[in-house]
């Protein structure tokens, strides 16, 4: 018996990386999954690729009017939605005296925002259709602490460890457990954005950094999407109907809390 079978998940961000990972793991124990992702194109090609299993929705997080069309079109084409993953995000980087209130806005309307309604949105269906549903929404290491040229990135994984904590002991009454998944440094293509932060403000060569970062693991590597999708299946079963409100980290070593 594959663990969610009969299942409906949207996961947003979910066109490539960590995301579509997720959907990749839960089609293969046995759900439906709406690829939300504000590049069409690119998740229509994934769902493509996943199989019939797959839908692509488009989704803005950072407007509420995407939001609810993609939850109503995951409605639509599966008849409810039993689990959320919250993973579209963005990453910047800077110094204290030189971030502009712009990019602090983009950073925290994607991840902070974004998480809140688009979990909102759920939810209320949820609670609407009497769904025991599951909320996971992807923090990170960066929340756990603060980095000197990542304050606003840290700052908006903190408040999705504390939005976490604040919607889990809220929405148990509904039967629906909303957790949190921490991941460490993972690679991936967004990797080149990252490191090109660092080698402009640490002066570093082209992949110095993320060779650095990899290096600190304890585990002895970099992360993979697929790290991560052991813990964003258990979040989503059965397994884990008596786990509230909890941030767990998947780092391999880098963080303990």
């Amino acid at each position: 018996m594959r663990r969610l079978e009969g299942k409906t998940a949207l996961i947003t961000g979910a066109a490539r990386g960590i995301g579509r990972a997720f959907a990749e793991a839960y089609v293969r124990e046995g759900a439906r999954v709406a690829i939300g992702d504000i590049d069409i194109e690119r998740a229509r090609a994934s769902a493509a690729e996943i199989g019939e299993a797959a839908i692509a929705v488009e989704m803005n997080v950072t407007r509420q009017d995407s939001i609810d069309a993609a939850v109503a079109a995951t409605v639509e084409a599966f008849g409810q939605i039993d689990v959320l993953i919250n993973n579209a995000a963005i990453f910047t980087a800077a110094p204290i005296v030189e971030i502009e209130r712009d990019d602090y806005r983009r950073v925290f309307d994607v991840n902070v925002s974004g998480t809140l309604f688009t979990m909102q949105a759920v939810a209320r269906h949820m609670i609407d259709n009497g769904i025991r549903g599951r909320i996971i929404n992807m923090a990170s290491q960066a929340g756990r602490r603060g980095e000197p040229l990542v304050a606003v990135y840290c700052a908006s994984k903190a408040a999705v460890i504390s939005l976490t904590q604040s919607a889990g002991l809220n929405l148990i009454r509904h039967g629906i457990n909303v957790n949190a998944i921490a991941p460490g440094v993972v690679d991936g293509e967004h990797w080149e954005g990252v490191d090109a932060f660092f080698a402009k403000y640490e002066g570093k060569a082209p992949g110095q950094k993320k060779r650095e970062v990899g290096e600190a693991v304890p585990f002895g590597r970099m992360g993979r999407a697929e790290d991560l999708t052991g813990m964003a299946v258990f979040l989503a079963s059965d397994e884990a109907e008596y786990i509230v409100a909890q941030c767990y980290n998947v780092d391999g070593g880098q963080w303990m809390s």
